[in-house]
């Protein structure tokens, strides 16, 4: 594995370790790499809306969980600067999501990321996009 590989694995661990949100929905983090990262989540009942399908903001919050976990893989906190998402199918009850982020990009402290949100049968629930911004603070040490 190289030094890039076990930083990312680092930082990744110390965000999940933190990120209270993302542990209590079930999101777990499957693969990560310097600018890419997997996450997996399964719809539960109280994620559906008024037409039983899977709230928007639960695909968007899986989407946005991989492109944290990605836009972070280099030890500097990095936050979001922009998102958007284009829903393309609807994910119902008991479908496992699963949200793969790429880096397009990086460029000063900035960068652009791209996460594809499938359902297990391989159907596009969602693609989505992020900016993000680097800070100056290393991930892991106090920002308060």
């Amino acid at each position: 594995m190289t030094d890039a590989n076990q930083l990312a694995r680092r930082c990744a661990a110390a965000m999940y370790a933190a990120d209270e949100a993302s542990r209590s929905l079930g999101i777990t983090i499957e693969e990560v790499e310097p600018g890419r990262a997997v996450a997996r989540m399964k719809v539960t009942g109280t994620m559906v809306n008024g037409h039983r399908i899977a709230h928007g903001g639960y695909v968007f919050l899986l989407a946005d969980t991989a492109f944290a976990f990605a836009c972070n893989t280099y030890g500097q906190v990095t936050v979001a600067r922009a998102a958007e998402i284009v829903f393309v199918a609807p994910a119902r009850e008991g479908d496992e999501l699963v949200a793969e982020a790429v880096e397009r990009t990086r460029y000063g402290r900035n960068g652009v990321y791209d996460v594809t949100v499938r359902r297990a049968d391989g159907k596009v629930v969602a693609e989505f996009r992020g900016q993000s911004h680097q800070l100056k603070a290393p991930i892991g040490e106090s920002r308060g």
